[in-house]
């Protein structure tokens, strides 16, 4: 059934105005939801049939479990044996300085949604950074770019693709693009990720898993910050 509160987005205007901003502050994680739910358009309708396809899929449509407390729970996680990919996950949003609840407090200017649109969308908004911890690409702009780019190779969004080109057009050299370009290569290798049931994942060795999902080898990549670039002059 069609939830009456998804239509097709494609807010040019209002997805114009994020761009802008992100343009000149890369870090402000509000522009991004805003810039994805503008121009959206059938991302969540295919999102959610591609769900519906897979046995984990069905499974999480219909338990709708809340993988937010989880990922919240920083003594429980620290607990996981070490080299587990809930400590990798641990240590990423440590390193980066954020919280699960902080990148839910970011998105609360999107367009309401109700029933399995919603928990679509909480759950891809919940693990993005379980998504950095598992491929490996870091929280800086580089990375970020990177991840999208592997995002938009497994999930097709207008808007994730309208911040991977401006990144590629912004300014980085040609071993930066590369590396977004080889984000997108690892997205089209790599197991369908959306529909994983990452709860079962956090406590096995972060090795097993990478294998698991066919990410391979983590990027190696020199991180480059907004600090950086303001200070170059690129932003």
């Amino acid at each position: 059934m069609i939830d009456a509160l998804v239509l097709p987005r494609f807010d040019l205007l209002r997805a114009g105005r994020a761009l802008a901003v992100l343009l000149r502050d890369p870090d402000d994680l509000p522009q991004v939801f805003t810039l994805i739910d503008s121009i959206s358009g059938t991302a969540p309708h295919r999102l959610l049939f591609a769900f519906r396809r897979t046995e984990s899929g069905t499974r999480l449509l219909r338990d709708r479990p809340d993988i937010l407390p989880i990922l919240a729970d920083r003594p429980t996680l620290r607990a996981l044996p070490e080299g587990s990919f809930g400590r990798a996950y641990l240590a990423f949003v440590e390193s980066e300085g954020i919280t699960p609840e902080g990148i839910k407090s970011a998105s609360q200017g999107i367009t309401p949604r109700t029933g399995a649109f919603a928990f679509l969308n909480q759950r891809m908004r919940d693990t993005h950074d379980l998504w950095h911890a598992a491929t490996g690409f870091k929280g800086d702009v580089l990375g970020e770019a990177s991840l999208l780019a592997f995002t938009l190779a497994q999930h097709w969004n207008t808007g994730v693709a309208f911040i991977v080109v401006a990144a590629l057009l912004k300014g980085f050299g040609r071993m930066e693009t590369a590396v977004i370009r080889d984000g997108f290569r690892r997205g089209r290798a790599a197991a369908w990720l959306p529909a994983q049931e990452w709860e079962s994942l956090l406590p096995l060795p972060l090795e097993e898993v990478r294998a698991r999902l066919q990410l391979g080898a983590p990027p190696v990549y020199t991180p480059i910050r907004s600090s950086q670039l303001r200070a170059e002059g690129v932003i």
